[in-house]
């Protein structure tokens, strides 16, 4: 109950805070939010549309998993969207609704580290085991990843779920509320147990990345001609999904803080909460998947034949990738 108390607390304070912003600054971030979103969602789209569009991508497991990864962020981008579309207009959803969408976004969140670490896997298969590479990474195994990926997501959420079911007071699902997490949570050890499960997910995830680099190290020392350059090439990916999943961490890590800001500093909280939702929910996200796929010159060739519609064949080959 204390907990609970806390929690609509911090709501009234945020609406508070919402309520007092100046309406040409507020009118002025929503655009630019909204400029923002549909822009990444118009991108991700024609990435969508390219894999879908080439055959040659569906047998590739590094294509089959990039495309789950603008899968999610796609996802992500719309709820998070309309929650900021639903705040900005002081519109309260019923609890059932909320409930079920802050299940959707925990679960895409969770699931777009795993994603990329299954992608850094691969990468390591490619480079340390040729010869079994294509035994090991076909679109079969990406495709049950990615079922085992999407049901590991959702075990948090769904023990969130039964416990607030046990533990929530008489009328609480009859409520209206802001769509955000913290409405799940009614017991103040679920915070404390759901930081530390976030902290063990990115400890072993970051041990993995670790390992494939290391191995991926050792393999440049010994590769010799072309096959460095495929392994250097190699290295860069896995460099650049390493700064992907700090920026996921981030991302996760910022509600909390936002929350210690609203605790402490009221006057800077929509600031900060601006700043963290362009900069590491929007851009962050959308950007990196973006800059994967230029980055890969088979995909960037058919994205381009896409964009600039033309309408001669292009024949897609099979690339090692980035």
């Amino acid at each position: 109950m204390v907990q609970n108390s806390t929690q609509s607390q911090n709501s009234s304070s945020e609406e508070l805070i919402l309520r007092s912003l100046n309406p040409l600054e507020a009118r002025v971030r929503m655009a630019t939010v909204q400029v923002l979103v549909w822009f990444f969602l118009y991108i991700n789209g024609l990435m969508h549309f390219t894999f879908l569009s080439k055959q040659a991508f569906w047998g590739n497991t590094r294509y089959v998993l990039f495309a789950h990864t603008l899968l999610l962020n796609s996802i992500f981008l719309l709820l998070t969207d309309l929650v900021v579309l639903l705040t900005y207009f002081f519109v309260m959803m019923p609890m059932g609704f909320c409930i079920l969408l802050c299940i959707i976004m925990e679960s895409v969140t969770s699931g777009a580290p795993f994603t990329i670490t299954a992608m850094c896997l691969e990468r390591y298969v490619a480079i340390c085991m040729p010869l079994r590479h294509a035994n090991i990474s076909t679109p079969d195994r990406a495709v049950a990843a990615i079922v085992v990926i999407s049901i590991f997501s959702l075990i948090n959420p769904f023990m969130d779920l039964f416990v607030l079911i046990a533990m929530a007071p008489p009328g609480y699902f009859a409520e209206a509320s802001f769509c955000h997490y913290e409405i799940m949570l009614v017991a103040k050890w679920q915070r404390f147990t759901r930081a530390l499960i976030y902290q063990v997910d990115l400890a072993v995830i970051a041990i993995i990345i670790m390992f494939c680099y290391v191995k991926i190290m050792l393999a440049a020392k010994a590769a010799s001609g072309g096959n460095k350059e495929s392994v250097s090439k190699g290295r860069r990916t896995l460099l650049f999904h390493s700064l992907q999943l700090f920026l996921c961490m981030i991302d996760i890590l910022c509600p909390y803080f936002e929350t210690y800001v609203l605790e402490n500093s009221p006057q800077n909280y929509l600031t900060i909460r601006f700043f963290n939702y362009t900069a590491f929910t929007i851009i962050s996200r959308a950007l990196s998947a973006l800059i994967y796929g230029l980055r890969d010159k088979t995909f960037c060739v058919a994205l381009v034949y896409y964009v600039s519609c033309k309408m001669n064949q292009v024949t897609v080959k099979k690339s090692n990738g980035p």
